[in-house]
């Protein structure tokens, strides 16, 4: 997957279309239920954006990655969560009203932690000169991560049958879209393939354990009732890999950048449903029975 018109424009413009599309599924009142359930948000949040970074930096450092593999893995920790949390969210009987608040506040939020973290990873791993993320680099991602999310909610608002009608045709482009481009980020070093998933595939699925597992913990500690628990879970473990491959590839233009993005997709849908069902079996014992109630 070299420097092809396919990379430098068609997936920016592809990742735009998902992001308008989930803009379509937001509405104002999701930010507006943060009030109602601070908690919640506050944990999940708090786990993406400054724990997950900590946990991808130690194991980066633990693991001695090389440069390019180990910015990869934190543009992966600083990507937001992916839509398809919701649907897992769903599967296995999470708050969903939670995952798409979350969802939310994260498609803002990482137009600006993306390029932070990702920088900073550039400088300490001292990776190529030419991969920092400059100024006209950080607003481009903050146009195909952040603008189409707000053209999306206006069109919600002002055409709501047209938004509910598009909401499954633009799901399905969006794993179209992330199956061909980590495919084909994978086929493309596909000499080197076999060395970086024995560098990055436990890193990769380490992490993914660890997201899945410290979403669902953190929010039961803090006596969070469980739907909410499984949703902070498949929030924080289910990452928006396409946005961390678009970004990896069209505007770094890396595609060693990308590949620890494009293992964890295939890894976290395995691990997500693998953690759903452990999850759901606790709660359908006696022990783990619990009465639903709002956090």
């Amino acid at each position: 997957m070299g420097d092809s018109a396919l990379i430098s424009v068609g997936l920016p413009v592809a990742l735009a279309i998902i992001m308008f599309g989930l803009g379509l599924s937001l509405q104002v009142d999701d930010f507006r239920r943060v009030a109602r359930s601070p908690r919640a948000v506050v944990v999940a949040l708090t786990l993406q954006v400054l724990v997950l970074p900590v946990i991808a930096f130690g194991l980066v450092l633990g693991f001695g990655l090389d440069p390019l593999l180990a910015v990869g893995v934190m543009l992966l920790a600083a990507s937001p969560g992916g839509t398809t949390a919701n649907l897992f969210s769903h599967l296995f009987h999470g708050d969903v009203a939670l995952n798409v608040t979350l969802t939310a506040i994260n498609s803002v939020l990482a137009a600006f932690t993306i390029p932070l973290i990702t920088n900073l990873a550039i400088g300490y791993f001292d990776a190529d000169g030419e991969l920092g993320l400059q100024v006209g680099k950080v607003l481009q991602v903050i146009a195909i991560v952040l603008v189409p999310v707000v053209l999306g909610m206006l069109v919600r608002s002002r055409r709501p049958a047209l938004a509910a009608r598009s909401d499954k045709p633009v799901r399905v482009f969006s794993i179209v879209v992330l199956v061909v481009v980590a495919v084909g980020a994978l086929l493309g070093e596909r000499e080197n393939l076999a060395d970086y998933v024995r560098q990055v595939g436990l890193v990769t699925a380490i992490f993914c354990a660890a997201s899945l597992s410290l979403g669902y913990a953190g929010a039961r500690l803090l006596r969070l009732d469980r739907a909410q628990a499984v949703a902070s879970s498949m929030e924080v473990g289910i990452h928006n890999t396409t946005v961390a491959l678009t970004i990896a590839l069209s505007v770094l233009g890396s595609t060693e950048v990308a590949i620890p993005s494009a293992v964890y997709s295939i890894i976290m849908y395995v691990f997500a449903t693998g953690f759903g069902f452990l999850v759901t079996r606790g709660a359908r014992s006696p022990r783990g029975r619990e009465p639903a109630h709002a956090g």
